[in-house]
């Protein structure tokens, strides 16, 4: 590989860095409607469930199957009392590591990280592992999201058997 295309691709790799670091950044200050602005329109956030990790979402049931539409209900819900698990909202530290891009298709990347999310809240203390997989559309100087896709490592979640906070 030449200088100038390692040169590129590290760029890209800071680049890709950067944009999840804010992402996680955005979801530890509840700051979810702008976070939801990172999505574009046809975008596709999936959590397939802990026993099924590698499950076809066409075909297994899976904790979080949302698009757009249903990305913007989970937001407005999380941001009102409706959402009793997290009102008040929990406290929640992510460390997001590992990040490398996988292809680049020039108008979109795919990248995966691993991500470890705290999540404190009356007393409870949650912590979440998982890899992280995108698919990030170029966005002027930017990315935005396409595609999110977190496998959590855990084979069950506790104490209550879901997930409440997004990753």
């Amino acid at each position: 590989m030449s200088a100038a295309a390692v040169s590129d691709a590290l760029l890209t790799r800071l680049a890709v860095e950067d944009f999840l670091y804010a992402e996680a950044a955005l979801l530890d200050a509840w700051r979810l409607d702008d976070w939801l602005a990172l999505f574009t329109a046809d975008c596709r956030y999936y959590v397939p469930a802990t026993d099924l990790p590698d499950g076809d979402p066409r075909a297994t049931l899976g904790l979080i199957d949302d698009d757009r539409t249903r990305l913007r209900g989970r937001v407005d819900r999380l941001n009102s009392a409706k959402a009793y698990r997290e009102f008040p909202w929990s406290r929640t530290t992510r460390l997001v590591t590992n990040v490398r891009v996988l292809a680049d298709h020039g108008d979109r990347l795919e990248a995966t990280a691993n991500v470890a999310a705290w999540r404190y809240r009356k007393g409870d203390e949650q912590t979440l592992v998982g890899r992280l997989g995108y698919v990030l559309a170029r966005r002027d100087d930017t990315f935005a999201i396409q595609a999110k896709h977190i496998v959590l490592t855990a084979e069950a979640l506790r104490p209550h058997g879901t997930l409440s906070i997004i990753l």
